[in-house]
C-alpha cells in the first residue's frame, strides 16, 4: 500500500509487518468542550484506515490518549466554578458517546494523561539529567537547541522560529523557542508532587510518556490532524528521541487535513463552529462518515448543507440497494469470500487510501446493480452483497436494521414515558431510561422542549 508520509513529504510504501502487532498512535482530544467536525474527520479517518489494515490480515494495536489535564480544562473549570475533574469527566463521557454514535470503535486502548503522571515525571527526570531540559521558577523547559532535528517534520527553519517566537510565560527561559514539560503549581490549580515541586505536566510530554509505556521508544504509525504537526509533533519527536537516542519516533507520519465551513476556516470567532452533535441532530452517522471519508484525506473538507445532503443521498442509494439485495439471500447463512469487485476496489485503496475514487466506483456499481436488479443471478447478488459488506467493514456506511421490530416506535414510547417521569420530577427513573437506551446504542439529547435521538 502506498500512502503519503508527512516526514518524507512523499508517497511511500507502507511496509507493515505481518509477523507482529502493528503499533498505531493517534493524538486524542483535550476534553474541555463539545467536539467539532475537525475531531470527527480525524477520528473517522483513522478508524477507517485501521479497520482496513485489519481487513488485510494485519494485527493492529490502536492507542489513543485522552488529555484530561490542560490549561484549557483548568480555565473552563474556573469559569464554571467547578472542580477540573468535573469538566474532564463530562467531556470524556461526551467524546465516548459521540465516537460510539459514529461507529468509531477500532481503538484498543484509551490512555488518560492523569493516570500516567509517574511515567511523565520519569521522562522529564531523564531529560533534566541528560541536559535536555532545565528548571526555572515556574516550571521545567525543554531546550530546543539541544535537539538538532527540531523542525524537520514541519519543515520549519529553527532560526526563523527564534526570531518569531513568543515568550511563553517565563522570562527565565534560555531560548524563546523552549517549551514547557512541567508547570509548577499556581494557587488553586490541580497538582501532583514531583522533584521540581508540586505541579502538572505540559501537553507534549503527556503523549510521549504514554507511547513509550505501551509501545516503547519507536512504533509504526503516528497520526492526527495537520494542525498538530507544529509544535506538538515536533515537540514529541524532540522529547522521545532525546531520551531514547533513536533516529525516529514513528516509521510513518500520517495527517488528515482540516475542515472549512462554507469556504471559510472553521472558527468560533467566525461563528461557523460546527459540533458533531449539531450535525447528528439532522443527519445520520452513516451520512457523516460518508461525507468526511469521501474526500482525499490530505485535502481540506468544505463543509456545507449541500455537502451533507449529497452524502445523505448517496448513503440512501447504497443502503436501499443493499436491503433489496439481501431480500433474495434471506435463506443464506453466510456471505464469505473475495470476488472481482473486492479485488478491484482494493487496488484503488492501495493507492494512498483513495476513498474518494473508491466511493465513486462503489456508486457506479450500485447504479449498475440497480439497473439490472430483476435479472441479477444469485452469484452476482452474493458477490454484490459481499462487496458492500466488505466496504462497510471499514467505512461504516451501511445502516444495520435492528431485529427488535419498529425501532422508531419503541424509542418514541420510551421518550414519552421519560418525559412523563421528568414532569413528575422522577429524574432517577428518567435517567434509567436514558441509560437503558444508551446500552442499546440509542443516544438522546434534550433540546428545549424536544428530545432528539440517534442510533449508533
Amino acid at each position: 500500500m502506498i500512502i503519503y508520509d508527512t516526514m518524507s513529504r512523499d508517497e511511500v510504501e507502507l511496509d507493515l509487518p505481518a509477523e507482529r502487532v502493528v503499533k498505531v498512535f493517534v493524538c486524542g482530544p483535550t476534553v474541555q468542550d463539545s467536539f467539532h467536525l475537525g475531531h470527527a474527520r480525524t477520528y473517522i479517518f483513522f478508524d477507517s484506515l485501521v479497520k482496513y489494515l485489519r481487513s488485510r490480515g494485519l494485527s493492529v494495536f490502536y492507542l489513543q490518549n485522552i488529555t484530561d489535564i490542560d490549561d484549557k480544562i483548568i480555565n473552563r473549570a474556573k469559569e464554571d466554578k467547578v472542580p477540573y475533574e468535573q469538566i474532564s469527566e463530562k467531556y470524556t463521557s461526551e467524546y465516548f458517546s459521540l465516537m460510539r454514535a459514529l461507529k468509531v470503535d477500532s481503538v484498543n486502548f484509551y490512555a488518560f494523561a492523569t493516570r500516567h503522571i509517574e511515567e511523565i515525571i520519569a521522562q522529564i527526570s531523564t531529560l533534566v539529567k541528560d541536559g535536555y531540559a532545565y528548571e526555572t521558577s515556574d516550571g521545567v523547559y525543554f531546550s530546543v537547541t539541544r535537539f538538532k532535528d527540531f523542525g524537520k517534520l514541519s519543515r520549519q527553519d529553527i532560526e526563523a522560529l527564534k526570531s518569531g517566537a513568543r515568550v511563553e510565560s517565563s522570562e527565565e527561559k534560555r531560548d524563546p523557542r523552549d517549551f514547557v514539560v512541567w508547570k509548577k503549581m499556581k494557587p488553586g490549580d490541580p497538582h501532583w508532587d514531583s522533584p521540581w515541586g508540586k505541579g502538572r505536566p505540559g501537553w507534549h510530554v503527556e503523549d510521549t510518556a504514554i507511547t513509550e509505556k505501551y509501545f516503547g521508544p519507536t512504533y509504526d504509525i503516528h497520526g492526527a490532524g495537520t494542525d498538530l504537526i507544529f509544535p506538538h509533533h515536533e515537540a514529541e519527536i524532540a522529547i522521545e528521541r532525546s531520551i531514547s537516542g533513536k533516529d525516529i519516533l514513528a516509521r510513518y507520519w500520517i495527517h488528515s487535513a482540516m475542515i472549512n465551513v462554507n469556504e471559510e476556516k472553521m472558527s468560533k470567532s467566525l461563528k461557523n463552529y460546527v459540533t458533531i452533535k449539531d450535525v447528528l441532530s439532522d443527519f445520520l452517522p452513516e451520512d457523516l462518515r460518508f461525507a468526511l471519508l469521501n474526500v482525499q484525506f490530505r485535502s481540506n473538507v468544505n463543509f456545507s448543507e449541500e455537502f451533507m445532503l449529497e452524502a445523505r443521498s448517496n448513503v440512501s442509494a447504497i443502503n436501499t440497494l443493499y436491503r433489496k439485495l439481501r431480500i433474495g439471500l434471506e435463506a443464506e447463512t453466510e456471505i464469505t469470500g473475495s470476488n472481482a469487485h473486492i479485488s478491484r476496489l482494493s487496488k484503488i485503496l492501495e493507492n494512498n487510501f483513495d476513498l474518494r475514487t473508491f466511493f465513486r466506483e462503489v456508486l457506479i456499481l450500485v447504479g449498475d446493480w440497480n439497473s439490472r436488479l430483476d435479472t441479477l443471478k444469485k452469484e452476482e447478488i452474493r458477490d454484490a452483497v459481499a462487496a458492500l459488506e466488505w466496504a462497510d467493514s471499514f467505512t461504516g456506511i451501511l445502516k444495520h436494521e435492528s431485529t427488535a421490530g419498529n425501532v422508531e416506535g419503541l424509542v418514541g414510547l420510551a421518550l414519552k414515558l421519560r418525559k412523563n417521569l421528568r414532569e413528575k420530577k422522577d429524574y432517577a427513573s428518567a435517567d434509567e431510561i436514558r441509560s437503558g437506551l444508551r446500552d442499546l446504542g440509542i443516544y438522546i439529547e434534550d433540546k428545549g422542549k424536544e428530545t432528539i435521538w440517534w442510533q449508533s
